[in-house]
């Protein structure tokens, strides 16, 4: 990638860094007054690479939403705090999951909050999944050195000063739009095979009757939706009713084999103000 993409200080598995280039393109043209609305905003990297007047991000996972609360509120103290988890000590198996038994167990939501970065920076390839009991179980990624994102961290901070943030579904996100408003969704992709489904970051799964309601209110909305997922038969006749529909390869990075990392290919589905 380019040196100037902005960088999330979260890893996610699917994160948009690499779809940057086609969702910029096909963002069309942005009004002054425009917001930038995401119903998934995972680890926000496409809020952080696109200028707007203001932004609306949401998602349903509390863990995420409560982060970049604190981030968002706190500023330079609550990175600090956050950075007091990354010392030498903590970069070690025991440490990570005596670490993560605390998050699983915190009642305070800030320190919870300041667990989450460091869990999603030692553990596996920045997953984000929990069991049937709600509980963070994610296993330890090995890392050889982690660096504390402060940088990243303090962009957050500078570009969301006027962003709304929601933990809430996306039907109650997009119906907060504005004509003006371009929205982005990225929900939890339709699996490509029985064993590839990945929807964990939440404790409940995205069903086929949400993936169709999300196209419904797409083509619906009077402001300009675009919406990524697999390019696969499925979605091809979930998003038959969209304006355009731009395709491209991606790198497939969540899996521990070499043939699980193989491109898959991807696409984006627009759709233009009725």
């Amino acid at each position: 990638m380019a040196s100037g993409i902005n960088k999330s200080f979260l890893k996610w598995a699917g994160g948009k860094r690499t779809s940057l280039p086609m969702i910029n393109a096909n963002m069309g043209y942005i009004e002054d007054d425009a917001r930038l609305i995401e119903p998934f905003v995972g680890s926000a990297v496409v809020s952080l690479n696109i200028e707007t007047f203001g932004y609306i991000i949401a998602d349903l996972n509390e863990d995420l939403i409560k982060l970049f609360d604190y981030v968002k509120t706190e500023g330079e103290e609550f990175i600090r705090y956050c950075e007091g988890f990354f010392t030498s000590a903590n970069n070690n198996e025991d440490a990570y999951y005596e670490l993560r038994r605390q998050f699983n167990c915190a009642k305070d939501s800030r320190a919870r909050a300041a667990l989450f970065v460091y869990l999603n920076r030692h553990s596996f390839n920045g997953l984000c999944r929990y069991n049937a009991h709600g509980f963070f179980n994610v296993p330890y990624g090995k890392p050889k050195k982690v660096g504390f994102p402060i940088k990243e961290m303090r962009f957050f901070v500078n570009r969301m000063r006027n962003a709304e943030i929601y933990c809430q579904g996306f039907e109650e996100t997009m119906a907060m739009a504005k004509p003006n408003d371009v929205i982005y969704c990225d929900p939890p992709y339709v699996p490509l095979s029985d064993t590839s489904m990945f929807t964990d970051y939440t404790s409940e799964g995205f069903t086929m009757d949400q993936q169709e309601q999300l196209a419904k209110l797409a083509e619906e909305s009077e402001c300009r939706v675009l919406i990524s997922n697999h390019d696969s038969d499925i979605t091809k006749e979930l998003y038959k009713n969209a304006d355009d529909i731009k395709f491209r390869e991606v790198g497939r990075y969540v899996g521990a084999s070499k043939e699980s990392r193989k491109p898959v290919k991807e696409l984006l589905a627009i759709y233009n103000a009725r």
